[in-house]
Protein backbone atom coordinates (compact mmCIF):
# COMPACT_ATOMS: atom_id res chain seq x y z
CA UNK A 1 0.00 0.00 0.00
CA UNK A 2 1.19 3.64 -0.80
CA UNK A 3 2.00 5.81 1.60
CA UNK A 4 0.96 9.52 1.65
CA UNK A 5 1.74 12.65 4.32
CA UNK A 6 -0.13 15.27 4.41
CA UNK A 7 1.64 18.74 6.09
CA UNK A 8 -1.87 20.80 7.15
CA UNK A 9 -2.45 22.33 9.84
CA UNK A 10 -6.36 22.76 9.23
CA UNK A 11 -8.12 19.62 10.63
CA UNK A 12 -11.08 19.71 8.31
CA UNK A 13 -8.83 19.81 5.29
CA UNK A 14 -6.18 17.18 6.49
CA UNK A 15 -9.36 14.89 7.11
CA UNK A 16 -10.93 15.40 3.96
CA UNK A 17 -8.00 14.58 1.73
CA UNK A 18 -7.40 11.44 4.44
CA UNK A 19 -10.71 10.45 3.81
CA UNK A 20 -10.54 10.56 0.15
CA UNK A 21 -7.31 9.13 -0.25
CA UNK A 22 -7.86 6.24 2.21
CA UNK A 23 -10.96 5.31 0.18
CA UNK A 24 -8.66 4.99 -3.19
CA UNK A 25 -6.40 2.27 -1.50
CA UNK A 26 -3.82 4.56 0.28
CA UNK A 27 -1.87 5.07 3.81
CA UNK A 28 -1.84 7.93 5.14
CA UNK A 29 -0.59 9.92 7.85
CA UNK A 30 -0.92 13.52 8.76
CA UNK A 31 1.22 16.29 10.58
CA UNK A 32 0.36 19.74 11.70
CA UNK A 33 3.70 21.19 12.83
CA UNK A 34 5.76 22.67 10.18
CA UNK A 35 8.89 21.81 11.93
CA UNK A 36 7.90 17.75 11.96
CA UNK A 37 7.83 17.48 8.24
CA UNK A 38 11.31 17.06 7.30
CA UNK A 39 12.21 14.71 9.81
CA UNK A 40 8.49 12.34 9.29
CA UNK A 41 9.01 12.37 5.39
CA UNK A 42 12.91 11.08 6.15
CA UNK A 43 11.67 8.22 8.53
CA UNK A 44 8.60 7.32 7.48
CA UNK A 45 9.45 6.08 3.26
CA UNK A 46 6.19 7.57 1.75
CA UNK A 47 5.37 7.77 -2.09
CA UNK A 48 4.51 11.41 -1.47
CA UNK A 49 4.40 14.42 0.22
CA UNK A 50 0.93 16.87 0.12
CA UNK A 51 2.79 20.03 1.60
CA UNK A 52 0.09 22.85 2.57
CA UNK A 53 2.44 26.51 2.08
CA UNK A 54 1.06 27.88 5.32
CA UNK A 55 2.50 26.11 8.01
CA UNK A 56 2.73 26.91 11.79
CA UNK A 57 6.71 27.24 12.97
CA UNK A 58 8.39 27.01 9.28
CA UNK A 59 6.69 27.54 6.02
CA UNK A 60 6.06 25.21 3.08
CA UNK A 61 8.87 26.68 0.80
CA UNK A 62 11.28 26.12 3.29
CA UNK A 63 10.12 22.36 4.03
CA UNK A 64 10.53 22.10 0.24
CA UNK A 65 13.77 23.18 -0.19
CA UNK A 66 15.18 21.22 2.65
CA UNK A 67 13.72 18.01 1.62
CA UNK A 68 14.74 18.64 -1.82
CA UNK A 69 17.79 18.68 -0.93
CA UNK A 70 17.80 15.63 0.81
CA UNK A 71 15.54 13.07 -1.28
CA UNK A 72 13.64 12.86 -4.32
CA UNK A 73 9.70 12.40 -3.93
CA UNK A 74 6.89 13.85 -5.89
CA UNK A 75 5.93 16.62 -3.64
CA UNK A 76 2.19 18.35 -4.74
CA UNK A 77 2.00 21.87 -2.76
CA UNK A 78 -1.67 23.14 -1.58
CA UNK A 79 -1.58 26.68 -1.46
CA UNK A 80 -4.68 28.95 -0.18
CA UNK A 81 -3.24 32.30 -2.32
CA UNK A 82 -3.78 31.89 -6.22
CA UNK A 83 -1.36 34.04 -6.63
CA UNK A 84 1.05 33.09 -10.02
CA UNK A 85 4.11 34.14 -7.98
CA UNK A 86 3.30 31.80 -5.13
CA UNK A 87 2.87 28.38 -7.18
CA UNK A 88 6.02 29.61 -9.19
CA UNK A 89 8.03 30.12 -6.00
CA UNK A 90 6.57 26.17 -4.86
CA UNK A 91 8.08 25.15 -8.69
CA UNK A 92 11.16 26.93 -8.57
CA UNK A 93 12.35 25.18 -5.21
CA UNK A 94 11.41 22.24 -6.55
CA UNK A 95 7.63 21.34 -5.57
CA UNK A 96 6.53 18.95 -8.72
CA UNK A 97 2.57 20.19 -8.74
CA UNK A 98 0.41 22.62 -6.80
CA UNK A 99 -3.12 22.99 -6.42
CA UNK A 100 -5.33 25.62 -4.70
CA UNK A 101 -7.77 26.09 -2.19
CA UNK A 102 -10.33 25.13 -2.44
CA UNK A 103 -10.22 21.95 -4.58
CA UNK A 104 -12.27 19.46 -5.43
CA UNK A 105 -10.94 16.46 -3.65
CA UNK A 106 -11.35 14.06 -6.97
CA UNK A 107 -9.25 16.03 -8.48
CA UNK A 108 -6.65 16.10 -5.34
CA UNK A 109 -6.91 11.97 -5.63
CA UNK A 110 -6.31 12.36 -9.66
CA UNK A 111 -3.13 14.25 -9.09
CA UNK A 112 -1.77 12.25 -6.53
CA UNK A 113 -2.53 9.41 -8.75
CA UNK A 114 -0.75 10.53 -11.86
CA UNK A 115 2.20 11.72 -9.91
CA UNK A 116 2.68 8.42 -8.17
CA UNK A 117 2.27 6.29 -11.31
CA UNK A 118 4.50 8.53 -12.92
CA UNK A 119 7.50 8.30 -10.13
CA UNK A 120 6.95 4.48 -10.34
CA UNK A 121 7.64 4.08 -14.19
CA UNK A 122 10.56 6.08 -13.45
CA UNK A 123 11.97 4.01 -10.87
CA UNK A 124 11.13 0.69 -12.48
CA UNK A 125 12.62 1.87 -15.86
CA UNK A 126 16.15 2.62 -14.15
CA UNK A 127 15.75 -0.55 -11.81
CA UNK A 128 15.47 -2.53 -15.36
CA UNK A 129 18.13 -0.70 -16.88
CA UNK A 130 21.08 -0.71 -14.59
CA UNK A 131 22.09 -4.09 -16.41
CA UNK A 132 22.19 -2.46 -20.48
CA UNK A 133 24.79 -1.10 -21.96
CA UNK A 134 25.23 3.08 -21.27
CA UNK A 135 23.61 5.14 -23.73
CA UNK A 136 24.08 8.79 -23.49
CA UNK A 137 23.29 12.52 -25.50
CA UNK A 138 26.48 14.34 -25.50
CA UNK A 139 25.65 18.36 -26.08
CA UNK A 140 28.92 20.44 -25.64
CA UNK A 141 30.01 19.66 -22.36
CA UNK A 142 27.12 18.08 -21.29
CA UNK A 143 26.15 14.13 -21.03
CA UNK A 144 22.94 12.79 -21.12
CA UNK A 145 22.83 8.97 -19.65
CA UNK A 146 19.78 8.17 -20.79
CA UNK A 147 19.59 4.70 -19.65
CA UNK A 148 20.66 5.28 -15.68
CA UNK A 149 19.18 8.84 -15.89
CA UNK A 150 22.06 11.01 -14.82
CA UNK A 151 23.44 14.31 -16.03
CA UNK A 152 27.08 15.35 -16.23
CA UNK A 153 28.68 18.66 -17.23
CA UNK A 154 32.07 18.69 -17.41
CA UNK A 155 32.20 15.15 -15.47
CA UNK A 156 30.69 16.73 -12.69
CA UNK A 157 27.17 14.90 -12.12
CA UNK A 158 23.62 17.55 -11.69
CA UNK A 159 20.97 16.69 -9.53
CA UNK A 160 17.82 16.87 -11.35
CA UNK A 161 14.56 15.91 -10.27
CA UNK A 162 12.65 13.32 -12.03
CA UNK A 163 10.27 16.06 -14.19
CA UNK A 164 13.58 18.11 -14.55
CA UNK A 165 15.21 15.00 -16.34
CA UNK A 166 12.57 13.90 -18.24
CA UNK A 167 12.43 17.15 -20.05
CA UNK A 168 15.97 17.40 -20.80
CA UNK A 169 15.90 14.09 -22.22
CA UNK A 170 12.61 14.42 -24.54
CA UNK A 171 14.24 17.65 -25.77
CA UNK A 172 17.61 16.09 -26.38
CA UNK A 173 16.28 13.33 -28.32
CA UNK A 174 14.49 15.79 -30.40
CA UNK A 175 17.06 18.32 -30.81
CA UNK A 176 16.37 21.73 -32.85
CA UNK A 177 12.60 21.18 -33.07
CA UNK A 178 10.14 23.21 -31.27
CA UNK A 179 7.98 22.27 -28.39
CA UNK A 180 5.16 24.02 -27.40
CA UNK A 181 4.23 24.69 -23.76
CA UNK A 182 1.25 22.60 -24.07
CA UNK A 183 3.04 19.97 -25.84
CA UNK A 184 5.85 19.26 -23.07
CA UNK A 185 3.29 19.27 -20.57
CA UNK A 186 1.59 16.62 -22.05
CA UNK A 187 4.20 14.45 -22.96
CA UNK A 188 5.62 14.84 -19.64
CA UNK A 189 2.99 15.34 -17.49
CA UNK A 190 0.53 13.57 -18.82
CA UNK A 191 -2.83 14.61 -19.64
CA UNK A 192 -4.41 13.30 -16.68
CA UNK A 193 -5.41 16.93 -15.41
CA UNK A 194 -4.16 20.31 -16.66
CA UNK A 195 -2.18 23.07 -15.25
CA UNK A 196 -0.77 26.78 -15.89
CA UNK A 197 2.45 27.39 -18.32
CA UNK A 198 4.49 28.51 -15.44
CA UNK A 199 4.64 24.39 -14.52
CA UNK A 200 6.58 23.77 -17.90
CA UNK A 201 8.18 27.55 -17.23
CA UNK A 202 9.49 27.06 -14.01
CA UNK A 203 10.91 23.54 -14.57
CA UNK A 204 12.67 24.89 -17.87
CA UNK A 205 14.40 28.20 -15.92
CA UNK A 206 15.53 25.13 -13.04
CA UNK A 207 17.18 22.65 -15.74
CA UNK A 208 18.67 26.13 -17.12
CA UNK A 209 20.32 27.00 -14.56
CA UNK A 210 22.25 23.49 -13.53
CA UNK A 211 23.28 22.88 -17.40
CA UNK A 212 23.72 26.69 -19.15
CA UNK A 213 26.70 28.62 -18.18
CA UNK A 214 24.70 31.53 -17.75
CA UNK A 215 21.28 30.81 -17.20
CA UNK A 216 20.48 34.80 -17.78
CA UNK A 217 21.69 33.95 -21.66
CA UNK A 218 20.49 30.23 -22.39
CA UNK A 219 22.37 29.24 -24.99
CA UNK A 220 21.75 25.23 -25.12
CA UNK A 221 17.64 25.74 -24.50
CA UNK A 222 16.44 28.16 -26.40
CA UNK A 223 13.13 30.30 -25.80
CA UNK A 224 11.44 30.66 -29.45
CA UNK A 225 8.76 33.34 -28.21
CA UNK A 226 5.19 32.92 -29.05
CA UNK A 227 6.31 29.16 -30.44
CA UNK A 228 8.01 27.25 -27.08
CA UNK A 229 11.21 25.72 -26.60
CA UNK A 230 14.20 24.08 -28.30
CA UNK A 231 17.30 22.46 -27.67
CA UNK A 232 19.63 23.11 -29.89
CA UNK A 233 22.23 20.73 -30.92
CA UNK A 234 24.52 21.46 -34.01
Amino acid sequence: MKKILIAEDNDKIAMLEKDYLEINGYSVDIVQDGNLVVKKVLEGFYDLLILDIMLPNNDGYEICREIRNKIDIPILMVTAKNESIDKIRGLGLGADDYISKPFDPLELVARVNSHINRYNRFKNLVTSRTMTPEESITIGDIKIMTQNWKVLKKGEELKLSNREFEILRFLAENPNLVFSKEQIFLKIWGCEYTSDNSTVTVHINRIREKIEDDSSNPKLIETIWGAGYRLNLK
